[in-house]
């Protein structure tokens, strides 16, 4: 029998909630709410902390801003590179990882690794990587006469380098998702579509995608959001600055830049909420379409 809730239950269950409403609400809540506010000063006094006027010229600055639009273009060509890639390679990875191999235990954690290692430490191993006259890239483009690329220095490949680096960081997390849902998978499908006479490939078509697509979904989601709010990796690899000739900047980046180096919060505060309308209307599309896709 469910028991009414009673006011005395009610405060009872507040008080036990307070110490973390009062950290989420001033660390979450209150910052949330003064930045949405901050991106509609106009004339703002940070020393004595007077808004002097309020309006939306923050607004049709960052929409008139060529570096912003740059950033924007960036950001897509990032999410673009990251999301299918990091998704498709941790899938296959994790199905290899899900057969009964020798040292399966050894691999999936050398596969996890990149993921709890410091985006600074990583960062560092990849500059080597990439580095024009002694990378471990170079030299095996050398092995084949390709020419030494400058991975870090040159405009054209600022990206395609972060890319690769966030590609390889990202595939620890996923395919230890990907392994829990294909462990949930119940075996007899497999065993039942092998006696039809079923491929391998038809059985990862027909059983595989769809009872994983659920964890598709949350992969998908997750990877969308994390790859639009980028930043360690873009600052850690070049060094402090949004690669050269600000091939690599994102928007997150041009926030940093904003708010931290120039002092402009506003215009920092309205880029971020253009960024979060951004996540939001693909989160939506997503969720539209995990409607009609995700069998649970």
């Amino acid at each position: 029998m469910i028991e009414k809730p009673t006011i005395k239950g009610t405060l009872k269950a507040l008080l036990y909630l307070a110490p973390a409403l009062i950290v989420l609400g001033v660390f979450n809540i209150y910052p949330i709410i003064m930045s949405f506010l901050m991106s509609f000063y106009t004339d703002y006094d940070y020393f004595k902390n007077i808004v002097h006027e309020y309006g939306f010229d923050n607004f049709i600055y960052i929409y008139n801003d060529p570096e912003f639009r740059t950033s924007i273009k960036n950001t897509f060509i990032f999410v673009l590179g990251v999301v299918p890639a990091s998704i498709i390679l941790s899938l296959w990875i994790a199905i290899l990882l899900n057969t009964k191999i020798k040292f399966r235990g050894i691999f999936r954690s050398i596969y996890f690794l990149p993921f709890v290692t410091s985006v600074v430490a990583v960062s560092i191993v990849w500059r080597w990587i990439y580095h024009t006259d002694y990378g471990i890239f170079n030299y095996f483009l050398g092995l084949i006469g390709i020419d030494p690329i400058r991975w870090l220095t040159d405009p054209n490949w600022a990206m395609p380098a972060l890319i690769i680096m966030s590609i390889w960081k990202s595939l620890g997390y996923n395919i230890i998702i990907f392994l829990a849902g294909l462990q949930n998978i119940n075996h007899q499908y497999y065993l039942a579509a092998q006696i039809d006479g079923a491929s391998s490939w038809k059985r990862f078509l027909h059983i595989t995608v769809p009872m994983l697509s659920p964890t598709t979904f949350f992969v998908s989601i997750i990877a969308v959001i994390n790859s639009f709010k980028v930043f360690d990796e873009v600052y850690a690899l070049f060094d402090g600055k949004p690669g050269p000739a600000y091939s690599a900047q994102t928007i997150v980046y041009y926030i940093y830049d904003k708010f931290y180096l120039e002092w402009q919060f506003g215009i920092a505060s309205a880029a971020a909420y253009v960024l979060f309308i951004i996540i939001f209307i693909f989160t939506l599309i997503q969720l539209y379409i995990g409607k009609r896709r995700v069998t649970y």
